[in-house]
């Protein structure tokens, strides 16, 4: 190895050390020393077609190695495409690294062609940003890596300037900031959380996404088997356990009929343990769901509650495995509830969400159940179809359904699908689409295919805003901006270079998926369906 780095390098490297191995984005002039300088370092660059779709490829990337995803984006337009992928990285607690080119300090003094603060942009929706300098190269890098990783994780920014990007450095002593050790609760309030836990008669659990990040779930399933105690989850936390366990209520998050039997529930308990509960997900009515006044809750987080969406009467800071250890040592098991209310929710969850239409979206989800092989990865873009599946997908593991449930942003389930299916080629991966999301990145199956990657594009067509719509008809309003025209999405697939059919039954999509399956190339999958399909379904 040389003895001098450029500036470039050094970031490269620490991204490398963190495990990243692939970064995506449409490089200009400004960013050519780090496509390069990630490129000698190992970490392949994929270019992509907008930087929106460049960085869920990162997160999708991101949900399989668990490395930060990585989005490269030249100076002033580049980086501004990508700022709503950010923000969802932001809100939905996904690491990822940051990179935009810019001009250097003193040209921009005389230099406005493409300037702006992207600092300033960025500095809202990420943990934090950092401008590169040449004698900080390798703190800095440090520093975004760590605080990308770090609980509550999120996106951290750097704005590379093109000459401190080329600068030869020494090699000098690299800067590593150690792991923070697991931390549990001690004292009075861990003793009252054990006389609690001990007395309750009636508990349940809420479990989100720090369980996933912080590696606890090993001992979750201990810990709930153990008291037996019934839980549900978020979208994200789906497959924490295999949602076909017993004590296993479903997820929550967006479905107001999943809410009509979940709610009532979690009224009922004489004690709530959230676990790992980030409510960022959840919609208006899981706002103070439960009275901390009435009822006992122990909330068990990465960070403190800032975010007022509900109270607890204990709060407990720490590590989940190390919380909940604590909590059982030595405890016996516990009764479960006698009147076995859960098993009769979660019979009253199975009917709400009946798998035998002849057709339709609820069709069109139990035949992707029933012909897809356990361990496929799912990705679900925004819409009344990810609510729906989200409630009929039963996930087997972490991770295996993939979604945006704080930001909800649309366009996201394709290149979601797409950075999972580079990770492992040989796994079955499918995108969940509704017309108008897939409309908005469809440009990407030009990269599905100069990647050589074979993921199954499945696109629910009903020619309208389908959520929106259902909102508008609530509220008796008239049909305005929600509707557009039929296109052939099978056309665009083959037109792309894959593969492309359009299904109007179950046994076509069978049939559709099947072939899928077999194919070298990615599928497109058009499921037309008639428009006003989810109503009395979500």
């Amino acid at each position: 190895m040389p003895d001098t780095l450029r500036a470039a390098d050094h970031l490269a490297g620490r991204l490398y050390e963190a495990g990243c191995r692939h970064a995506f984005g449409m490089p200009g002039g400004e960013v050519l020393t780090l496509v390069d300088a990630l490129e000698t370092a190992g970490i392949t660059f994929h270019l992509c077609k907008h930087e929106n779709a460049a960085a869920f490829m990162a997160e999708g990337v991101h949900h399989r190695d668990g490395a930060p995803g990585i989005l490269v984006a030249t100076v002033g337009p580049g980086a501004l495409n990508g700022v709503n992928a950010v923000a969802n990285a932001h809100q939905d607690r996904v690491p990822m690294i940051v990179l935009s080119g810019c001009v250097d300090a003193d040209e921009a003094l005389t230099y406005t062609h493409q300037v702006l603060e992207h600092q300033a942009v960025f500095r809202p929706i990420t943990k934090a940003t950092f401008r590169l300098t040449e004698g900080g190269a390798d703190t800095i890098a440090d520093k975004a890596v760590s605080i990308a990783t770090e609980p509550r994780m999120g996106p951290v920014h750097i704005d590379v300037p093109i000459t401190v990007a080329d600068a030869k450095l020494s090699q000098g002593p690299k800067r590593r900031r150690p792991p923070s050790s697991p931390v549990a609760p001690a004292g009075a309030d861990l003793a009252l959380a054990r006389s609690w836990l001990s007395d309750a008669d009636r508990p349940i659990a809420i479990i989100g996404l720090d369980v996933l990040c912080d590696g606890s779930a090993t001992v979750l399933q201990a810990f709930l088997e153990h008291h037996g105690i019934p839980f549900l989850t978020t979208y994200k936390a789906k497959g924490v356990l295999p949602e076909d366990h017993p004590l296993c209520l479903g997820a929550a998050g967006l479905s107001p009929l999943a809410d009509g039997h979940l709610v009532p529930l979690v009224e009922q308990a004489d004690l709530i343990l959230a676990i790992g509960y980030d409510p960022i997900e959840m919609r208006i009515g899981w706002r103070e769901v439960w009275d901390a006044d009435r009822q006992r809750v122990i909330d068990i987080a990465a960070v403190p509650n800032d975010h007022y969406m509900h109270q607890a009467s204990l709060n407990f800071v720490a590590d989940t495995g190390a919380t909940l250890e604590a909590l059982t040592d030595g405890l016996p098991g516990g009764r479960g509830w006698a009147d076995r209310q859960p098993d009769a929710t979660r019979a009253a969850l199975a009917k709400a969400f009946p798998k035998d239409d002849a057709w339709g979206p609820a069709a069109v989800f139990s035949e992707l159940r029933h012909v897809m092989p356990r361990g496929t990865l799912l990705s679900a873009d925004s819409g009344a179809h990810r609510i729906l599946l989200s409630q009929m997908w039963r996930c087997d593991a972490p991770r295996e359904l993939v979604q945006s449930s704080a930001l909800c942003t649309m366009g996201c389930a394709v290149p979601l699908a797409m950075g999972m299916k580079l990770l492992e080629p040989a796994r079955p991966v499918v995108s969940v689409s509704g017309d108008a999301g897939f409309l908005m990145v469809a440009g990407e199956l030009a990269t599905a295919a100069e990647m050589n990657i074979a993921p199954i594009f499945l696109v629910l067509v009903d020619a309208s805003l389908a959520l929106i719509e259902l909102k508008q008809r609530q509220r008796q309003m008239t049909n305005r901006g929600v509707d557009f025209a039929h296109h052939d999405f099978a056309a665009m697939g083959r037109a792309f270079g894959g593969n492309g059919a359009t299904v109007r039954s179950r046994p076509e999509l069978r049939a559709a998926l099947e072939s899928a399956l077999e194919s070298d190339s990615f599928t497109v999958i058009a499921a037309e369906i008639e428009r006003g399909s989810y109503d009395g379904r979500i």
